[in-house]
């Protein structure tokens, strides 16, 4: 119990060279931790603690996914956590490679988050959990805000809920059989309404 205790302390050291590891590994991703959330079970001899650990992973180029662990141990549940984030990742597209091309809104449980897209130079305005989701998706302009749950988890997956509803022009135009170009007009289309007058 008490070698639990003392390793359960000392997590932080762990995680920084779990994280070194998955560095000098040339890992492509970038592992963010949202929260970890301590619980105790109490059983006969005593209290057994346990970690419950959210974190985010994305490659900043448009992929990202989250996942959580639980484990005795904290090093033990972030691992946990960052395999699951690792298979779970979804990609968003992007415009300019620094904004969504769209305002969203997600929904998850009570979690309930607006996202909106920003001119160049805004940077990332959003809370916690959010920002660490765009941070790790490689966002560099939007502006975010929870209108929910303030729980970390249902922020994510609110989060996720909305990424997952971004759509790109390429994508709409290919869905309803048109070229790109055709859905933001072309300069023929005022001509030729000038000449129906």
């Amino acid at each position: 119990m008490a070698r639990e205790a003392r390793e359960g302390g000392s997590g932080g050291r762990n995680r920084e060279r779990d994280r070194d590891r998955e560095r000098e590994a040339g890992d492509e991703f970038v592992d963010k931790l949202v929260t970890i959330n301590r619980v105790a079970k109490v059983v006969k001899g005593g209290r057994r603690f346990a970690f419950a650990a959210l974190v985010v992973v994305g490659d900043q180029k448009g992929r990202v996914g989250y996942g959580a662990g639980k484990a005795r141990e904290v090093p033990e549940a972030i691992r946990k956590a960052t395999e699951r984030a690792k298979k779970t990742m979804i990609r968003v597209p992007m415009k300019e490679g620094r904004t969504l091309h769209h305002d969203v809104r997600g929904i998850f449980g009570a979690g309930d988050v607006v996202i909106r897209s920003a001119p160049a130079g805004t940077g990332i305005i959003a809370g916690g959990p959010l920002r660490a989701v765009f941070e790790t998706l490689g966002i560099g302009d939007v502006v975010a805000k929870s209108l929910g749950s303030r729980n970390p988890h249902n922020m994510v997956k609110a989060t996720f809920a909305a990424l997952q509803n971004v759509t790109s022009p390429r994508q709409v135009a290919s869905r309803r059989g048109k070229k790109v170009a055709e859905l933001y007009g072309t300069a023929e289309k005022p001509a030729q309404e000038v000449a129906d007058v």
